[in-house]
């Protein structure tokens, strides 16, 4: 018997962990105004195959099932198809609307190290913004949990418009760009031989292959550097950037959010502005989470495609970045401040016990009396308990508890209340 392959089970230390860096985004969500949503796991085909939910890649990797009704459904893989499926079905939610998701998604693609088959993902979404403001909000949630994190960041982040109006001042066919677009990403991974070979297979123009090749030959490009190239000033793509960078620029986020020309993510959704995040000393080199702007989306799934949904996503990588946190001490698991143990015939009296301590917000473990009360002791100490209440049959015939202080090595025969006052106080 074994764990499906890309699947795994969490407890103890490591759990302790996962559930420290939900519980950190999840306080950060709600500070920054973000409502609690859950969407369902299972969907239908239809809508996670439509062409507006995502690239062939990922309908490549998704889980197909059929139910016992021969209905053809899908399992989620991602958190924003079934958010826009919601805003969809849900006309009446005011906006802007913003919700946060912490929950599993599946893809059936290969396996490594911060990238399993069933994972946990974690997403912001805002709905209702047009401005920039909704994206520069975004970046600084972002730089923000990071922070809180420890971990240091580099956010690339560029504009699926502006690069396509730069492939198409170099003679890229309008319905050849999105293709290109996802090409480019993949400069990094592939390096430039590897985008050239993909721009031959495309059947592109050799003169426009070129065009490309030397546009990425360019050694990092400012915007304002492509902006003159191109002749791009005036064009609304361009614009947006402007206005973001200089919005970035106010707020202190220059260093940590840089503008990245080829970056364009690798779902077809997108419409505008999007970014990705990266560990900064480059020792960890897979994502650390990414998104972006897809205004189009929500109007296309309820066959509107006459009206856009302004909205910006930023989905965290959480797998990625607890293997990123596992390569460092893990926090011991918060040990219970009382064990409570009874002796003789006393369970009923033990069980009320604890009952008031958990009452009062004491965290409280109860054991059997079956083992040696010596044994039972030392394993109090090896968690690092500091009080043992021991209940015997003289102490239960008075109404009282042996308080025990493991630290002080004293002990008292006490009132059960008294003994939650010295253990509070």
């Amino acid at each position: 018997m074994q764990n499906i392959k890309g699947t795994y089970d969490y407890f103890g230390q490591e759990q302790t962990l996962r559930k420290n860096i939900q519980n950190t985004l999840q306080d950060l969500f709600e500070l920054y105004d973000f409502e609690s949503m859950d969407t369902t796991l299972l969907n239908e085909l239809e809508l996670l195959t439509s062409k507006y939910a995502g690239g062939d890649e990922i309908l490549k990797e998704m889980y197909q099932l059929t139910d016992q009704g021969n209905r053809n459904l899908g399992l989620r893989y991602d958190l924003t198809i079934p958010f826009a499926k919601v805003i969809a079905l849900n006309p009446g939610i005011e906006f802007p609307f913003k919700r946060y998701e912490i929950g599993k998604v599946f893809r059936d693609g290969p396996v490594k190290r911060g990238r399993l088959r069933e994972f946990l993902q974690c997403d912001v979404d805002v709905v209702g913004i047009s401005g920039p403001e909704a994206e520069a909000e975004l970046m600084q949630l972002a730089t923000e949990a990071f922070r809180k994190l420890d971990i240091p960041i580099l956010l690339k982040w560029n504009n699926r418009r502006f690069l396509g109006e730069i492939l198409e001042s170099i003679g890229v066919p309008a319905e050849e760009q999105l293709s290109v677009m996802l090409t480019l990403d993949k400069l990094e991974k592939i390096s430039i031989s590897g985008v050239e070979n993909e721009l031959i297979g495309k059947g592109l123009e050799s003169s426009t292959i070129a065009a490309i090749l030397a546009l990425i030959e360019m050694d990092n490009p400012s915007f304002e550097q492509l902006c003159d190239k191109y002749d791009l000033t005036a064009q609304p793509g361009a614009s947006e950037v402007l206005i973001l960078q200089k919005l970035l620029q106010d707020i202190g986020l220059e260093e940590t959010c840089r503008f990245d020309p080829f970056l364009s993510r690798g779902l077809s959704f997108y419409t505008g502005t999007v970014y990705e995040i990266f560990d900064a000393s480059g020792s960890f080199t897979s994502s650390l989470g990414g998104g972006g702007r897809y205004d189009a989306i929500i109007g296309q799934l309820v066959g509107r495609e006459d009206i856009q949904y302004p909205t910006v996503g930023l989905s965290f990588g959480m797998e990625s970045i607890m293997a990123l946190l596992a390569e460092r001490p893990i926090q011991e698991n918060k040990a219970a401040n009382v064990m409570v143990i009874p002796i003789g015939k006393t369970l009923p009296q033990a069980l009320i016990a604890t009952a008031e301590l958990r009452a009062c917000s004491i965290r409280t473990t109860l054991v059997s009396g079956k083992r040696k009360l010596k044994k039972q002791l030392a394993t109090a100490s090896s968690k690092n308990i500091r009080y043992v209440i021991l209940i015997g049959e003289s102490e239960s015939s008075v109404d009282k508890v042996r308080l025990k202080d493991m630290v002080e090595q004293t002990e008292v025969i006490v009132p059960l209340d008294e003994a939650i006052y010295l253990i509070t106080g």
